[in-house]
């Protein structure tokens, strides 16, 4: 079965989730709750359930982390999820700032989401706005 862009960026999205809050060693609560609550909302189309993803992923993004292998697991997501990049941005910085701080692991993993995967959709996103507002605008 082919998968829509959106449930791609979907699952590239909880996958980045996963690893920003497992990249420090500490799982709290609150992240824990604003990933499930995250996942819930996201409108799922995969034969997969979004438990069977989640318990993958975190399979995985756990030993990506214990492999020393974070950046190349989250440079894999790129293309997905620069699908909708002010919502990965979004959920990024929510879900590495939703404990109170954030560690030196998930700070340079937002630096490099921003600045360098993320950057030219960010950039493109920001920049469509205005035109869309000026092509709206009556002549």
């Amino acid at each position: 079965m082919q998968l829509s862009q959106q449930q791609t960026f979907n699952q590239a999205l909880i996958k980045l989730s996963v690893l920003l809050y497992q990249v420090d060693g500490m799982v709290t609560l609150s992240e824990q709750d604003y990933l499930n609550s995250m996942v819930e909302e996201l409108d799922w189309q995969s034969p997969i359930c979004r438990e069977a993803f989640l318990n993958d992923t975190i399979y995985q993004t756990r030993q990506a982390i214990d492999t020393g292998d974070e950046l190349e697991f989250m440079r894999s997501l790129k293309d997905d999820l620069a699908f909708d990049a002010e919502k990965t941005l979004e959920v990024a910085m929510a879900i590495t700032g939703v404990d109170g701080e954030r560690s030196e692991a998930e700070t340079e993993l937002l630096s490099v989401l921003t600045h360098k995967l993320l950057a030219k959709a960010l950039i493109a996103g920001s920049s469509t706005l205005p035109n869309q507002v000026s092509s709206q605008a009556p002549h």
